[in-house]
C-alpha cells in the first residue's frame, strides 16, 4: 500500500513538472508565433516603436556561444577528468569546492569580474569580453557533470583494461571517456542551455550593437539583451518581438539539445 502510495506521489509530481514545461513552452508559442517571419529573423532592429528583426541578435549570440564553448568546454571535461581520476586528495577537494561554488555565484558578478579584466583596458564592451564571462559560467558546470558521469564507469571497466596492460591514460581516453560520452554530452548540454539563458553578465562585457558585427573586438548583439530590450520598451509592437525573440532562443536550445543527444547516441 505505501509502495503503491509513494508511487503515484513520484508519478504525480513528474507530470506536474512535465505540465508546467509545456504550459510555459505553449504559452511562448502562441504570443510569439505570429511575429516570426523572414524579415523578423534577417533585419536588424529599426528605430524605437517600428519593429524590426533580431539577425544581428542571432548571429551575436551564436558567435558568442561558440567562442565560449570552444574555451569551456575542454577546460570543463579537462578538470572533471581530473577530479573523477586523481581528485582524491586535497588539491581536488580545492578545485571540487571552488567549482561547487562559482556554480552559485550570480552571473552578474562575472559580468564585473570580466568588465574590470577586460572591458576596461580595453576601452570598450566586445564580443570577446562577452564570451569570456560565459566560459566562466560554463567551465564549473561541465567539470562537476563530467567527474559524476565519469565515477558512474564501472570499475571493472577500468581494471580490465588494465589487466590486460593498457596505461592509465589510455584506459581513460579510450574506455572511461566513450562509456561517459552521453552523460558528459548532456552536461555539456546543460551548461550551454545556461550560457544562452544570460542576460546580465553580457549587458557589462557584449553591451549591444544595432548591426551585424562578426568582429569579437567590437561590441555584439545577444538574443537575451535584445529581448531584454523589447520587453521593457514603450510600445506594443515591441513587446510582441520579445515573444518572438524569446520562441526563437527556445527553439535554438531545443535543437542543440536534440543534436547533441543524437549525435551521442549515434557515436556510442
Amino acid at each position: 500500500m505505501l509502495s503503491a502510495l509513494m508511487t503515484g506521489l513520484t508519478s504525480a509530481c513528474a507530470v506536474f513538472a512535465i505540465a508546467i514545461l509545456v504550459l510555459i513552452l505553449t504559452y511562448i508559442a502562441v504570443r510569439g508565433f505570429s511575429a516570426i517571419n523572414l524579415e523578423f529573423l534577417i533585419d536588424t532592429p529599426k528605430p524605437v516603436g517600428e519593429g524590426g528583426g533580431i539577425g544581428n541578435a542571432i548571429l551575436g549570440s551564436v558567435l558568442m556561444t561558440v567562442l565560449a564553448t570552444g574555451i569551456g568546454l575542454p577546460i570543463g571535461i579537462g578538470g572533471g577528468v581530473y577530479l573523477a581520476e586523481m581528485g582524491s586528495n586535497w588539491f581536488g577537494s580545492i578545485v571540487r569546492f571552488l567549482a561547487d561554488t562559482l556554480i552559485g555565484v550570480p552571473s552578474i558578478i562575472v559580468g564585473i569580474f570580466i568588465y574590470t579584466l577586460i572591458v576596461l583596458p580595453m576601452g570598450r564592451q566586445s564580443g570577446l569580453a562577452g564570451a569570456l564571462s560565459l566560459a566562466i559560467i560554463m567551465i564549473p558546470i561541465v567539470a562537476r557533470t563530467t567527474e559524476e558521469m565519469i565515477k558512474l564507469v564501472p570499475k571493472s571497466m577500468r581494471e580490465g583494461a588494465l589487466a590486460l596492460g593498457a596505461p592509465e591514460w589510455r584506459v581513460t581516453w579510450n574506455i572511461v571517456m566513450p562509456a561517459a560520452a552521453s552523460g558528459i554530452a548532456t552536461g555539456a548540454m546543460l551548461a550551454i542551455a545556461r550560457i544562452s539563458g544570460e542576460t546580465a553578465p553580457l549587458l557589462f562585457t557584449a553591451l549591444n550593437s544595432r548591426f551585424y558585427n562578426y568582429f569579437y573586438d567590437q561590441p555584439m548583439a545577444s538574443l537575451t539583451v535584445q529581448i531584454y530590450n523589447y520587453a521593457t520598451g514603450p510600445f506594443d509592437v515591441e513587446h510582441q518581438m520579445a515573444w518572438a525573440a524569446t520562441l526563437i532562443l527556445v527553439g535554438l536550445i531545443l535543437a542543440i539539445n536534440v543534436a547533441v543527444r543524437y549525435l551521442a547516441r549515434r557515436r556510442y
